[in-house]
């Protein structure tokens, strides 16, 4: 049996993989994506972006480049919501956003997936504890 690590450090390379392929028709990454479903929950401006997905780009810098490039796709008004196009992207991603979450966890029952997730919870607790 593999150890945790390698099964962690697998399956994060398969997500990533398999997301950019889910976003590859649209031309995205998935920062992109990330940054376009911040904004459809309301973020209006490139710091609100940066606000509420500073916990998930530690490191990566201002996603103002990114709110730059949706509103060259004319996915972004000036006023920072989404336009029509925007909206009508939006939707066309998130579908399959979702298609891609559920092969993810395909023939996984909602407790499996309950225990995944606290035991995941447990060991970085245990870790971050120090």
């Amino acid at each position: 049996m593999k150890p945790l690590g390698w099964w962690l450090r697998h399956l994060h390379e398969l997500l990533e993989s398999s997301m950019a392929r889910t976003l590859d028709a649209e031309s995205l990454t998935r920062r992109h994506w990330q940054v376009l479903n911040t904004i459809a929950l309301g973020a209006r401006t490139p710091e609100q972006v940066d606000t509420a997905m500073a916990p998930f780009v530690t490191g990566e810098g201002p996603m103002a480049p990114k709110v730059a490039d949706l509103r060259a796709r004319g996915w972004v008004g000036e006023d920072g919501t989404l336009t029509a196009d925007g909206r009508e992207a939006h939707a066309r991603v998130e579908e399959r956003i979702k298609e891609f979450r559920t092969k993810a966890v395909e023939g996984i029952s909602d407790d499996d997936y309950r225990t995944t997730l606290r035991t995941l919870e447990r060991c970085a607790a245990n870790l971050g504890a120090d």
